[in-house]
């Protein structure tokens, strides 16, 4: 299917950088392969109080605090429709939203009123985030809630995308009629520049061959990062000399310091924060002897493309959307949420070299077959069918 010369989708999210997630990463990727394929987007998004230096076509809104969580910010409704409202109704083809909060709700009112198509990205598994986030609510009622909630958004858009297929079939469980599509983000082309391993721990004052343990990613309740501590607990007795990297901020930050401290571990542990994603991140990726992940929420896990993209060894759990990248030949070591199997996978990677080299080697392969270009051509024609006939969308792989 072919698109007019001049296709424009309007963005809208409750989250972008500098708010470092995986939603931010896969807006900031098919923005950029999108232009390269002919398709122009503006972005709506929150204004943050450490802004970056701002790309084109990124418009802020006023934005205000989310309790329980100080990174994100909430786009206040008024602010919002009115940034909305001034744009011509004429400059858009099509909506594209990428978060379920007030994002929703906007930009599925701009686009009734503009008479356009408007398809949805459902990058956040919500039934496990609201459990996190809204601890007195019973778990039961806010499965009930969540997917009830979930329902009623699905219904209001002509398309969703899912980011896996895990993720799709969970939708389908609680009754999404709308047509899904499973398009994952991709690895851009600089995800595969090499990161200083060796300037990474010189920075951060680690010895240049203490076995490094891994984790990055935001640090939040729902990662699961508490276990990744338990078995590095156990590593420990085994490889006395490593030392557990967390990069990354989030609310769980304070209390997994208690934890760390409450297990005697407060000098085997490195909180290394927020890094700058282009450089240090990269380093980080980079410097690591064993990446470890846990996550129970993940709707793809990018980050352990990125991760292999660097030829970092991969040791994870495969939950939900981390199935779909955790397959037989992307060469991670896939362990059980049990900590004793967990930790002995950890110790015979950092303990066995060639096992290390061989994981870097088919990881850093099979990152290579994650292209963000044609992710970007497949999302290309999914727009093309909304814009061509938007009632008759089927669902596809």
């Amino acid at each position: 299917m072919l698109l007019p010369d001049r296709v424009r989708v309007l963005f809208i999210s409750d989250v972008y950088f500098p708010r470092v997630n995986g939603v931010s990463t896969s807006i900031r990727t098919f923005r950029a392969d999108l232009a390269n394929e002919g398709v122009e987007t503006t972005l709506v998004a929150p204004r943050y109080a450490d802004a970056e230096g701002e790309e084109p076509e990124v418009l802020r809104v006023s934005a205000a605090g989310v309790p329980r969580d100080p990174e994100d910010r909430r786009m206040r409704w008024g602010p919002l429709t009115r940034t909305l409202d001034a744009l011509p109704h004429a400059d858009f083809d099509l909506v594209h939203i990428h978060t379920p909060f007030v994002a929703h709700y906007a930009g599925t009112r701009f686009a009734r009123r503009a008479g356009i198509p408007c398809v949805a990205t459902y990058h956040t598994f919500f039934e496990e985030y609201l459990h996190h986030y809204l601890p007195v609510l019973p778990r039961r009622a806010g499965r009930v809630l969540a997917r009830s909630f979930t329902r009623s958004q699905c219904a209001q858009v002509q398309a969703l995308i899912a980011p896996s297929e895990p993720m799709r079939a969970v939708l389908g469980g609680y009754g999404v009629k709308t047509p899904i599509h499973v398009l994952p983000t991709g690895l851009a082309a600089d995800r595969f520049r090499a990161g200083d391993g060796r300037g990474f721990r010189a920075r951060e004052g680690l010895a240049a061959d203490r076995p490094l343990v891994t984790y990055v990613g935001r640090v939040a309740h729902e990662k699961n990062i508490g276990f990744l501590v338990r078995v590095f607990a156990q590593v420990l007795a085994a490889v006395p000399r490593a030392m557990l990297v967390i990069a990354g901020e989030g609310p769980a930050r304070e209390s997994l310091r208690a934890q760390v401290a409450a297990l005697g571990l407060t000098r085997q542990v490195h909180f290394a924060g927020y890094l700058e994603r282009d450089t240090q991140l990269l380093d980080c990726y980079a410097a690591a002897d064993a990446f470890v992940f846990a996550s129970r929420t993940e709707t793809q896990g990018l980050v352990l493309l990125e991760a292999m993209a660097q030829g970092a060894p991969v040791v994870s759990t495969a939950e939900l959307g981390t199935r779909s990248i955790l397959l037989p030949e992307s060469g991670a070591v896939v362990v059980p949420e049990e900590r004793a199997a967990f930790a002995a996978a950890v110790i015979r990677v950092l303990s066995e070299p060639g096992l290390r080299d061989e994981l870097a080697t088919r990881g850093r392969a099979y990152a290579r077959t994650w292209s963000s270009a044609v992710m970007a051509r497949r999302l290309k024609g999914l727009y093309a069918q909304l814009l061509i006939a938007p009632h008759t969308v089927r669902a596809s792989a």
